[in-house]
């Protein structure tokens, strides 16, 4: 788990469905079996659907992306063994298959998972895709040369922490099987019953090891997706993709794969892209952007302009917004003065300081309000919508400070609404009001992330945030609140230092759990209990909002990324 880009929206992972249809090969959907676009027409095959993006396609290599940097575009290329469900809201968020006929079968408290592959898969030079290809591309991801992507595996397999890839040790990991073409066994050190959330994530895709190039493997991926890349220049500033003439569709009832070409231009400035795609002129009204949001100022321009106002697609991620705590530096060893900061906080003032209402939802919770991840609303320190001054300075009373306390708040000078200076303005301002006066910080994005990060230097207050790689509570509360997770040397988020052992076991209780609704729940409850401690104060969840070309057809936005998802659209 890392945290997420901020640029780039942390748009997260990827997710199918349908039976296995053999051998048929097709180079995008029927028609006439198309989704409604509540227009006057169906969407249909052809055209070039132009991605205008602020942040470059860097390393476009499976082995090296976070499956969140590059939105939706890679997943137009790899497939994996589970991806993410497309469609609309809630039902998006769910894992479902792709290359595998079923999400996964569990053995032994799920720390054995089975797959088997769909007949009919082929690369896009035609060769058959097989299980010792999927093996062969998560150990590849191994390889130092090619690191970047998510850690889980290196934590999750038997055997794998010190393994470094196929080019140094030829072996493999024994932790994953091939006993046949079709069928591949992983072996986990402890159970999991989120592997099929894991199973999305870009080092599933299969790569065949007679074509490995190593680190040039990025020019000229081969394809396992409905299109192949047939231009990659300066490392992803601008990338092109053709149809894969060998991807079937009746393998992949998720991509409907409508344009015949996709051209992604990146490293453009965020104000242009969206003055480009509100002018919608030429190429650019068959446009979208994957990674730039509308601005509080470009949204009240839009909202104002109907036709502008129907090509805004809005939608919701798993991310929180939050002020974080170090108990381990005075004075908020004092649970009393943690809570009187929670008490003390206006959070109307925070969502306006990060563009208002329409792109930011106040947060009481540390798990996003979305049913994947758990949510169980509660509100363990009510202060209203703009803070409940009385109460902090009673509990700061309470803690042996009649005169109130003065604080330093760490922020990130960057202009990224998260952690900038708007917002710890915000805080300040709130705060003030209850008797504590606050100190700003601000550090430079890069000095930020490597003070909070560390458990050496880190401050004891400072704007933090967080996303999860899949819709669940697991990689949201573990990576923060689990005491075993807390990193000595090294970039550590477990900012609070909270090592309870009945927190701890009960992540590993709900780990066991292969029913994903039954675990949700205990991930809500497990959420209540760790916010008693107080150890971060939520503020806000974004809401992503992001225009596309009036030529742009089929939106589908879902709770896993929330952000149209390209794989779903049509153009004129």
């Amino acid at each position: 788990m890392r945290q997420p880009s901020v640029s780039a929206r942390r748009v997260a992972a990827v997710s199918v469905s349908l039976v296995v249809a053999a051998g048929a090969v097709a180079c995008g959907p029927k028609d006439d079996d198309a989704k409604s676009t509540g227009g006057d027409s169906r969407p249909h095959k052809g055209g070039t659907l132009n991605v205008l993006n602020a942040q470059p396609q860097q390393d476009f290599d499976p082995a090296r992306l976070y499956t969140s940097g590059g939105g939706n575009v890679p997943s137009l290329v790899f497939r994996t063994l589970t991806t993410r469900n497309r469609e609309n809201g809630a039902a998006g968020a769910e894992v479902v298959p792709d290359l595998a006929t079923d999400t996964g079968r569990p053995g032994k408290d799920a720390t054995v998972w089975t797959y088997t592959l769909k007949e009919g898969l082929k690369y896009e030079d035609g060769t058959p895709i097989t299980s010792a290809d999927v093996k062969y591309g998560i150990e590849r991801s191994f390889a130092p040369e090619l690191s970047g992507g998510a850690p889980y595996l290196r934590d999750w397999l038997v055997g794998a922490a010190g393994y470094q890839g196929p080019y140094k040790d030829k072996k493999g990991l024994a932790a994953i099987e091939t006993p046949d073409a079709r069928t591949i066994v992983f072996h986990l050190n402890k159970p999991e019953g989120e592997f099929p959330y894991l199973a999305t994530q870009t080092q599933f895709t299969p790569v065949p090891k007679a074509k490995d190039t190593g680190t040039r493997y990025e020019e000229h991926p081969v394809s396992s997706g409905p299109y192949k890349v047939v231009k990659n220049e300066n490392d992803g500033e601008h990338l092109v993709l053709e149809r894969n003439p060998h991807w079937s569709a009746a393998t992949d009832a998720e991509r409907k794969a409508y344009p015949d070409r996709i051209d992604v231009r990146s490293g453009l400035d965020s104000s242009v892209i969206n003055q480009r795609l509100s002018a919608s002129q030429g190429p650019d009204a068959a446009a979208v952007t994957t990674d730039t949001n509308l601005g509080p100022a470009e949204l009240a321009k839009v909202s104002g302009d109907k036709a502008l106002a129907a090509r805004v697609g809005a939608g919701h991620f798993g991310y929180t917004n939050y002020l974080a705590f170090n108990p381990k530096v005075k004075p908020f060893d004092d649970i009393k003065v943690r809570q009187a900061v929670a008490y003390a906080i206006d959070r109307s003032s925070v969502v306006n300081a990060a563009g208002g209402s329409a792109l930011a939802e106040p947060a009481t919770t540390f798990l996003p309000n979305q049913k994947s991840f758990g949510h169980t609303p509660y509100d363990l320190f009510p202060a209203g919508t703009s803070g409940d001054p009385a109460k902090a300075r009673e509990l700061l009373k309470q803690a042996g400070h009649p005169d109130g306390i003065t604080v330093t708040l760490t922020h990130s000078n960057s202009k990224d609404f998260e952690t900038s200076p708007e917002i710890a303005t915000a805080v300040q301002d709130a705060l003030k009001k209850a008797g504590i006066t606050v100190r700003l910080q601000g550090l430079e994005k890069n000095d930020y992330s490597d003070k909070t990060q560390n458990v050496k230097t880190e401050p004891g207050l400072f704007l933090a945030h967080w996303g999860a790689d899949w819709p669940s509570g697991g990689p949201f509360l573990a990576p923060i609140f689990d005491g075993r997770q807390i990193v000595a040397d090294g970039a550590n988020f477990n900012s609070g230092q909270l090592d309870d052992t009945s927190v701890n076991d009960e992540i590993d209780a709900i780990n066991k759990l292969t029913d994903l609704g039954a675990a949700a729940a205990r991930w809500g409850a497990l959420d209540k209990k760790i916010g008693q401690q107080a150890l971060t104060v939520p503020l806000f969840h974004p809401v992503y909002k992001r225009l596309y070309g009036k030529d742009v057809k089929n939106i589908v936005i879902s709770d896993w990324t929330g952000v149209l998802d390209i794989s779903q659209v049509a153009v004129k």
